[in-house]
């Protein structure tokens, strides 16, 4: 990961001294969390937080939550956040005109990124209202001739919240399963296309499983028809190539904090031909062509530019080391542990590799993840009081309620080491191994017992 550093501003070439307010929280490097204490045998810092005691600050292979920013896309957004301040829209003199041009600027970057016309990047603030606005705003405008959107089971929660909210309001939304591999079905898709069918949306990369759709065959499809096509490309976009023109893309949404860049902001891309026509969520000044109104922030604007200008430039070199890193993982969790199930695609081509998604057959789910709280992953499932219910999108591919519960996520990217990889397998495999162990259940599998021929006594 990133080398943990004080960073300090230059201000006309001189060093500005760090300055901390006065809060109850004391900065860890980057980080808002308290300053450690040492174990006093070993020297080991010690991170008491969530009830929990963690030696030293874990690795981090959570990349399809967020990534760490690059010091590049930092480097790009410091100076409008101390001395360029001024607000993009004043048209009166120099800090909003240099502020114009920066926010200018990095449209551009990410229209060459995606292959658009930088007329048709719309700035959000993030994936989830770029979603909200294409699912929302296409169906909102076109309400009187269409009221049918087609989706998958596997999308992100504010695409799917997005369609019960149509579905509330009248209209109907056909929600089509996939594969097991978590492909969608081609055929399925043009058959449930209807004459009043206003959009389909339908997610690049999963977040959860890295399965990569095949767009350029619905774009196809939807252009055909005569149907608008939004994709999710929140966890596709600056990682594997992509052309809103050669898949036939009508819009796209994306998300700074996936691609190195910073939180708070995203896009939308429009395709103005053949012209896209939907209803803005926001009113207000009328600024990003009347769709998105609100003053844009330009730091985090020239942030996200940055962060694609990066991305469009060491994405080969990027993509290369995650399949390195991802096939170092895979292989030694697998060399070493029976029992152990790849979610999504087996083809690899299928597959983004920064996602590696496993389940451990014959432990417990929440064993597992309280075991490995030394390495930041995500279990794939969503945590409530009172359970820990399976992954949505594990289920819609058919995984059985059991691996589903023993889902981990390991996330890759662009700052992933091999030391980190290789002391995730280490944990990983000593902590399934310790489970198993305790497992009654592994113990009848090592016996050769089939477990599905059982018949379970209910107590």
């Amino acid at each position: 990961m990133l080398q943990r550093i004080g960073l300090q501003l230059l201000h006309h070439g001189r060093m500005l001294p760090t300055v901390l307010s006065q809060s109850s929280a004391v900065l860890r490097s980057f980080s808002a969390a308290p300053q450690p204490a040492e174990d006093t045998d070993t020297g080991v810092p010690i991170i008491e937080k969530k009830g929990i005691s963690l030696r030293g600050v874990p690795l981090y292979l959570d990349m399809q939550a967020t990534t760490p920013m690059d010091p590049r896309v930092i480097d790009a957004m410091l100076p409008f956040m101390t001395e360029q301040f001024g607000n993009p829209h004043s048209r009166t003199h120099l800090y909003g005109w240099e502020s114009e041009e920066a926010v200018e600027d990095a449209r551009a970057k990410i229209a060459r990124l995606i292959g658009a016309d930088p007329k048709e990047i719309i700035f959000t603030s993030g994936a989830t209202e770029s979603n909200n606005t294409a699912i929302k705003g296409v169906a909102t405008y076109h309400k009187d001739k269409k009221k049918h959107v087609i989706t998958t089971q596997t999308e992100h929660k504010c695409v799917l919240d997005s369609c019960r909210w149509l579905q509330q309001r009248g209209w109907d939304v056909t929600y089509l399963p996939v594969r097991p591999d978590g492909l969608l079905d081609l055929n399925t898709l043009e058959s449930a296309i209807r004459p009043d069918t206003a959009l389909v949306s339908v997610m690049a990369v999963n977040n959860e499983i890295g399965v990569v759709q095949p767009l350029k065959e619905i774009g196809e499809i939807c252009r055909s028809k005569g149907v608008y096509f939004h994709t999710d490309g929140a966890q596709a976009v600056g990682k594997i190539p992509l052309d809103v023109n050669a898949a036939k893309v009508d819009l796209l949404s994306i998300s700074g904090h996936k691609i190195y860049g910073p939180k708070g902001v995203g896009a939308l891309y429009v395709r103005r031909r053949p012209r896209v026509r939907l209803e803005p969520l926001m009113s207000g000044g009328g600024q990003e062509r009347g769709f998105r109104s609100g003053t844009v922030p330009t730091p985090l604007v020239v942030g996200l530019g940055a962060a694609c200008e990066v991305a469009q430039r060491e994405m080969e070199k990027d993509l290369a080391h995650v399949k390195r890193l991802e096939e170092r993982l895979r292989t030694g969790i697998v060399s070493q542990l029976q029992g152990v199930v790849l979610n999504g695609p087996s083809d690899p081509a299928q597959r983004y590799p920064g996602n590696l998604n496993l389940s451990f057959a014959y432990v417990e789910g929440e064993s597992l993840i309280m075991g490995l709280k030394e390495i930041a992953v995500s279990s794939g499932s969503a945590c409530t009081s009172a359970s820990l219910e399976p992954s949505y999108v594990l289920r819609a591919l058919g995984v059985e309620e059991e691996l589903a519960h023993t889902s981990i996520r390991y996330g890759m990217g662009r700052f992933t080491t091999e030391a980190e990889v290789d002391r995730a397998i280490s944990m990983t495999v000593d902590h399934v191994n310790k489970l198993r162990e305790m497992s009654p259940l592994w113990e009848m599998v090592q016996e050769g017992v089939d477990l599905k021929s059982i018949q379970w006594a209910q107590h």
